[in-house]
């Protein structure tokens, strides 16, 4: 943190009349010595990790020294040094030898840099836990902001792809059986929609951990943090980018980090089933979509006329192997009395890193995937016509009643499968059906362009609301 302006030491003061209004003064004197952080595995690397050590204890001085709890010089020379510059990641090792304790390694690294004796006010009331959760939180939001970013990029190119496709006509499928017509626009619309969703569900975990930094102690009551903890507490918070957290402690609880974990896996899920649908429509008897692959990409070793869905195969990967990180997660949720119990900190790097993976996978295939519109009308076809024998049925229902209408047409749908007919030719056969149909009539009811219901509609409705949104 560099320092910017200087003002007047406020005095003690009731939380929730001057907080908020400290908070403006704060934020504008000190800029963090952020790292350019671009990507979730950035976040999480030794060295942001170390910076962010360095920007909750200095934020932390100098919201002591505000208090009147420990001198501004010292202070201000934290704050001078919260740079790597005097953490450097190969120190940090040498020195963790020596005490196993991360924290410690870490604050006896930079106490050798600092002068006057500041050293004496650095960690000032404050414990391993309440530093090391808030790093995470750190990360954790940074890791949304990211993972969001890369959402948004999945939503323009399904956004594009609904454009594309919303009058591309296919056969819709119930338990892998043709069952009506659609357009692979309202297809894609689902995975639009549910892609929003997602969204949605980050950013309500980020607003949880917007307030979920801490300054509690040893065991949460605030112990060694001086009668002005509370609002020790949340200035510092609103120092690092944070917002006011809450009073009550959720050191031994971790259900904000679970949630977080939760939340990925269950958007992980949503990947999984885009990946296995693609890796069905991607079959040799469908092939109503396409992975082009980059040149000499190799799809097998031994048969070279392989085309393996690569893409949609990780990220089924993916959501599997994401979930059980997230069962470790929540387990850390189990702990006895006020912080006993492991940490399962080293899971929420890693399931945010795969998760990063898994979403750069989704962004690649999504770039590489072609819609095969020509064996889309191929295989729609391919049932002569059984795909609308419910449009034939409601027709007759009109005129003979729906029961008696639904069993005639069962009696035809099954002549046609059992004689490998058209469904027109098993009408036509049919001596009381045959009277119902005119050719013309028949010749309409049987053409799916005109039986997709509002599958064209809803695709530009979920677009035009997605877009609203953005």
């Amino acid at each position: 943190m560099t320092k910017c302006c200087s003002r007047k030491i406020l005095p003690p003061i009731g939380f929730a009349l001057r907080a908020l209004s400290l908070i403006a003064i704060l934020f504008v004197c000190y800029k963090a010595v952020a790292l350019e952080i671009s990507t979730v595995a950035e976040s999480f690397s030794d060295k942001n990790t170390n910076q962010l050590i360095l920007d909750i204890e200095s934020a932390l001085a100098r919201v002591q020294a505000k208090q009147g709890i420990i001198p501004r010089w010292a202070a201000d020379e934290i704050t001078k040094k919260a740079t790597t510059e005097y953490m450097s990641v190969d120190d940090v090792q040498t020195e963790y030898k020596i005490v196993r304790h991360r924290l410690v390694a870490r604050l006896n690294v930079w106490k050798r840099s600092l002068d006057q004796g500041a050293e004496e006010y650095l960690h000032f009331g404050a414990t391993t836990v309440d530093i090391l959760d808030t790093v995470l939180v750190l990360q954790l939001k940074k890791s949304v902001d990211i993972l969001v970013r890369d959402l948004l990029e999945i939503e323009n190119k399904l956004l594009r792809m609904a454009k594309e496709n919303s009058s591309t006509l296919m056969a819709g499928r119930t338990r892998g059986q043709h069952a009506l017509p659609i357009t692979f626009g309202k297809k894609v619309s689902t995975w639009l929609a549910e892609n929003r969703r997602n969204i949605d569900r980050l950013q309500h975990v980020k607003t949880k951990l917007n307030t979920s930094g801490i300054l509690k102690g040893a065991v949460g009551t605030y112990l060694g943090l001086g009668e002005q903890a509370f609002e020790t507490e949340a200035l510092m918070m609103v120092e690092l980018g944070l917002e006011k957290p809450s009073v009550a402690d959720w050191h031994g609880i971790r259900d904000v980090f679970a949630e977080y974990g939760l939340t990925l896996a269950l958007i992980s899920k949503s990947f999984g089933r885009l990946g296995g649908e693609l890796i069905l429509l991607q079959m040799t008897e469908l092939g109503e979509t396409l992975e082009v692959l980059g040149e000499g990409d190799v799809g097998s070793s031994t048969m070279p006329q392989k085309r393996n869905p690569k893409g949609p195969a990780r990220l089924v990967e993916y959501s599997r192997s994401i979930p059980r990180y997230a069962e470790i997660i929540l387990d850390d949720m189990v702990n006895s009395f006020e912080r006993d119990g492991p940490r399962a900190d080293y899971y929420l790097k890693v399931i945010s890193i795969e998760f990063e993976k898994m979403l750069s996978s989704a962004n690649l295939l999504l770039s590489q995937l072609r819609v095969n519109r020509e064996m889309m009308r191929v295989n729609l076809n391919k049932t002569g016509g059984l795909i609308l024998s419910q449009r034939l049925t409601f027709f007759l229902a009109s005129k003979i009643g729906k029961d008696t209408a639904n069993q005639l047409m069962h009696k035809i749908a099954m002549d046609a499968y059992e004689n490998d007919i058209s469904l027109a030719a098993a009408v036509r056969r049919n001596e009381r059906a045959s009277k119902a149909f005119s050719e013309s009539e028949l010749s309409t009811l049987l053409n799916p362009e005109t039986y997709i219901g509002l599958a064209k509609e809803q695709t530009e409705l979920v677009v035009r609301q997605i877009e609203e949104l953005r």
